[in-house]
This record gives C-alpha cells, sequence and structure tokens, in this order.
C-alpha cells in the first residue's frame, strides 16, 4: 500500500504527540540550561531527544513507552551530567575553559589559535561589540559557550576573580 494502512498512520500521530509531549515536559522540568546557551552535553541531549522524538513515532520496532524510556533517559543522564559539573574535576572533563584573547590591546596569538580561531574571526567579534581599534580593548575574553566577553579600557577595575580562571 502506496501510502500505509490507516492504523499504522494514525499509530504514528498517536506516538508522535505522545513523544512530543513527553519531551516538552522533561525540558520544562529539567533546568533552564539545557535550552539556552548550549554546551557539548547540552547540544548532545537536544538532537538526541529530537532523533528519538523524530524516528519512535516512525518505527515499527518501538512503541511509545520504549520512545519514552529513551528520552526521559537520556535527559535525566543531561541533569547529572549538570549537576556533576559543580564538582572541579568534572568540570574540567566537560567544560571548555574560558581563554583570554586580548590583553591590554595586544592579541595573543597562542590562545586564538587554542580556541580555534583566526584573527578574522577574532576582529569580526570585535566588531560586533563596537570595538572599532584593539587599543581600546583592555580584554577580550572567549567565554565556556562560545561568546566573546569584551573589557574596555576606562571601564570600571576588574575584580581579579573574574578573571583567575583564565588560560
Amino acid at each position: 500500500m502506496v501510502f500505509g494502512s490507516p492504523h499504522d498512520v494514525w499509530w504514528v500521530v498517536v506516538k508522535s504527540l505522545l513523544l512530543y509531549a513527553t519531551a516538552v515536559a522533561c525540558f520544562r522540568v529539567g533546568e533552564r540550561r539545557t535550552l539556552a546557551e548550549m554546551s557539548a552535553f547540552d547540544f548532545v541531549a537536544a538532537v538526541a531527544a529530537g532523533a528519538i522524538v523524530g524516528r519512535v513515532p516512525n518505527a515499527h520496532d518501538a512503541g511509545y513507552l520504549a520512545g519514552a524510556a529513551t528520552l526521559i533517559t537520556v535527559l535525566l543522564a543531561h541533569r547529572l551530567t549538570a549537576r556533576l559539573r559543580f564538582r572541579p574535576t568534572f568540570a574540567r572533563l566537560i567544560d571548555h575553559p574560558p581563554r583570554l584573547l586580548v590583553a591590554h590591546g595586544k592579541v595573543l596569538d597562542a590562545e586564538l589559535r587554542r580556541s580555534g580561531l583566526t584573527r578574522q574571526d577574532l576582529y569580526g567579534l570585535l566588531r560586533q561589540h563596537d570595538v572599532d581599534e584593539l587599543a581600546s580593548v583592555r580584554y577580550v575574553v572567549f567565554e565556556q559557550r562560545g561568546q566573546v566577553s569584551v573589557v574596555r579600557h576606562g571601564a570600571a577595575t576588574t575584580d581579579s576573580e573574574l578573571l583567575r580562571d583564565l588560560s
């Protein structure tokens, strides 16, 4: 049959709706960080959830309960990983360290390379922060989630604790 049996199509619709509702409920109960700024483990959880929600309804060998159990397991593993990040040893394994890319107007090329960025990437990021000359910059930090923080000369004195963990 070209279009499949109505029973099969109906079951795909029911499983899709149930898995969608399960994913929404799990993400809602989970921490906001799950969908905010994505780290590697956030991205894995989101992609896995999407794959489960997208595959299970069409799979003849996987019922809703199996899909829901898989989805909940992935999201619980994500939550556990998020909690374990409060332990410094585990956090170092999971998170990228922030990197100091510019210090007192000087580009730190070794840190750019370690971050996988070119000078052109850096310049583009600085332009997005309305920086038109490096001399106006005290620090540029490549943050854990990939954003760039810019501290300009003339800004209030920098809290040394904020810069302590920079590589």
